[in-house]
């Protein structure tokens, strides 16, 4: 496999589809119904295959994981989903915090700071987005 094949760049990706709802449920330890039903829960939307299949991307089986462990300690299904909703929108949050706070500290000093900024653009989304694939 070369540099340029357009594969080598989908085995990084996270978001990239790359696991039929079987090879998923398998790597989860899982079944596809319990798939099937965080998908109906909206904690996951896996994108679907030309013939119709659903598939997972490496970012959904975490997020899928993390369910099953919840799930697994007695947290009923759609509780545990929407825990994990709170806290990808609380990773993200903190990562756009992060990102606002390094671009504080590269601005000039207090002098030349203006108390006219305005904070409606900050991010007030429901996490990263990666769910809806």
């Amino acid at each position: 496999m070369t540099a340029d094949n357009p594969l080598s760049g989908r085995l990084d990706d996270d978001d990239y589809p790359a696991y039929s709802m079987g090879r998923a449920a398998e790597m989860l330890g899982t079944t596809p119904g319990f798939l099937r039903a965080i998908g109906e829960a909206r904690l996951i939307s896996p994108l679907r295959s030309e013939g119709g299949h659903r598939r997972y991307s490496r970012y959904q089986l975490r997020i899928a994981a993390r369910a099953r462990e919840l799930v697994d300690k007695g947290t009923p299904i759609e509780a545990a989903c929407r825990i994990v909703i709170l806290e990808d929108q609380l990773e993200e949050a903190r990562r756009i915090n992060a990102e606002y706070r390094r671009a504080a500290s590269d601005e000039p000093g207090p002098s030349s700071y203006s108390h006219s900024h305005s904070h409606s653009n900050v991010h007030s989304g429901s996490g990263s987005g990666r769910r809806s694939g």
